[in-house]
């Protein structure tokens, strides 16, 4: 005897249930991963929680309050906010510009993408490292070249003036292959009809990319802007081992906000303040990613 065929609603019904099954599992993990750390965290901001001490004594807002009175947090949050209005648009043009170059090239096209790309996938801290040498003051290479060219040498990371554009230079270095490969992708999904039907109208190169290349490239560009600006907001490693034994740069002109809450809870063990500073960054982190996304998206008929 044939068994009867599942009415269609009953079995929408079912592969509606199926899917709700299949995306319970990673939320769960990502509401255990991220979300129960930050309530965790949002939590022990109100108390003055030391690791040191027996008690840890509700004190309410005190931590936010003198959060905000703290010159040093106050000069992290200065230097985070110029690495990202630095970095993220220096890596952007960039990553378009050389994207553009790669795209109309033909010849050795792989092995210019594998150069500029190697940088993304080498380890920070070696990269760092690396960095710090070819910078040094006394050693470095780079001085070792402005000699050569008759140039005066340069503190750079000894700067207090130099050392945030050097470290912003190698953040650039390292993400810029991510960009190029993220713009390639984008311009290779534009489809060659509009740039056609664009020269037949008379339209020059830059006549086609305003009006063809970057509208279509907007989906490309607000992802980019938005993974960019948590990345710099965020940004720690680079910023500790460029000058591991002065974390922060001298005079704290490369500290960050991140490094800032390292230091106050593994420095000096003060978790509750540690964990004020957090919920301000995420805060920030959040307020500014949604103003992006609301003022950059946009939908152009090309």
């Amino acid at each position: 005897m044939t068994r009867a065929a599942p009415r269609p609603g009953n079995l929408r019904r079912q592969q509606t249930r199926t899917a709700y099954l299949f995306l319970a599992l990673p939320l769960l993990f990502f509401l255990i991963v991220r979300f129960l750390p930050t309530f965790l965290a949002l939590r022990m901001s109100l108390y003055d929680w030391n690791i040191l001490k027996d008690t840890q004594p509700f004190v309410g807002l005190e931590n936010y309050q003198e959060l905000f009175q703290d010159d040093k947090f106050l000069q992290s949050l200065k230097n985070t906010a110029l690495y990202t209005v630095i970095g993220v648009p220096l890596q952007i043009a960039l990553g378009l510009g050389i994207a553009l170059l790669l795209s109309r090239i033909t010849a050795l096209r792989g092995l210019f993408r594998a150069i500029y790309f190697a940088p993304y996938v080498t380890p920070i801290v070696a990269a760092a490292w690396v960095w710090q040498w070819l910078f040094s003051p006394q050693f470095g290479p780079v001085n070792t070249i402005l000699d050569f060219l008759g140039l005066p040498p340069q503190p750079f990371l000894t700067s207090t003036s130099q050392a945030l554009p050097t470290t912003v230079a190698l953040v650039v270095w390292q993400n810029l292959g991510f960009q190029i490969v993220l713009f390639l992708a984008g311009l290779a999904a534009i489809s060659r009809t509009y740039y056609e039907a664009a020269e037949i109208d008379g339209a020059n190169g830059w006549q086609a990319f305003r009006s063809i290349t970057w509208p279509l490239l907007n989906p490309t560009i607000v992802f980019s802007v938005v993974t960019g600006t948590i990345s710099y907001l965020q940004l720690f490693t680079q910023v500790v081992n460029l000058n591991f034994t002065d974390q922060g740069g001298p005079l704290g002109s490369t500290l960050t906000v991140a490094v800032y809450i390292y230091q106050m809870a593994f420095g000096r063990f003060s978790m509750g303040y540690a964990s004020a500073i957090t919920v301000v960054l995420f805060a920030i982190i959040l307020l500014i990613t949604v103003i992006q996304m609301k003022f950059l998206t946009r939908r152009y008929d090309v």
